[in-house]
């Protein structure tokens, strides 16, 4: 990816100098100062959520949602260890707030602990698909982004985001679970000798 940047960014710097040089310059400044002024807002932006989120963690609101989305996991991830359900539990909730960012450190703990499990590569893919399509009812860095450069309408994504992610999300599970087949075998032998 490093290489593929370098390249687009050398060719564009090549055209630049070629069609307009004396504006290079302040292309480069101005280009560096915009995305100063955004870094500065999504840092204002994930400080507020990430002490939210410790504030619901200390309060016992993150686990009541994560407890929610358990159910769902535990069907998804085909397992049943309560330390992996809670870190991909937590991981989907944060990812349906939008804050990816806050979502990496649940997801890193998670992907720990699925590769120990018995469904290792089923789970693992299934982890990474719901990461990448990211199921969002509140597309927080994105509204975050629109704010700082001064969007007339930053809300009007909410509705095209959730329908986008929702459709993006339930295709990749499909597909996962198309593709790379669970043993369910030994999940359901789980869950009957607990019964």
């Amino acid at each position: 990816m490093n290489i593929l940047f370098a390249i687009v960014f050398s060719l564009c710097t090549f055209l630049l100098l070629c069609i307009a040089p004396d504006q290079f310059l302040t292309a480069l400044l101005d280009g560096a100062g915009k995305g100063a002024s955004v870094c500065i807002s999504l840092v204002a932006t994930y400080a507020v959520w990430l002490g939210l989120m410790r504030v619901w963690e200390d309060s016992g609101v993150a686990r009541g949602v994560s407890k929610c989305v358990k159910p769902l996991a535990r069907r998804l991830f085909q397992t049943d260890d309560e330390a992996t359900l809670q870190a991909v539990s937590m991981n989907m909730s944060v990812n349906l707030l939008g804050i990816s960012g806050a979502a990496t450190p649940y997801g890193m703990q998670a992907a720990k602990l699925l590769d120990k499990a018995d469904n290792a590569e089923y789970a693992s893919a299934m982890l990474f698909v719901l990461n990448a399509t990211s199921l969002q009812v509140i597309p927080t860095s994105v509204i975050s982004l629109r704010i700082a450069l001064n969007s007339t309408a930053p809300y009007s994504i909410l509705f095209p985001t959730l329908f986008a992610t929702a459709f993006s999300t339930a295709l990749a599970v499909v597909l996962t679970r198309i593709f790379i087949q669970p043993k369910t075998t030994v999940f359901f032998k789980k869950q009957g000798a607990g019964i």
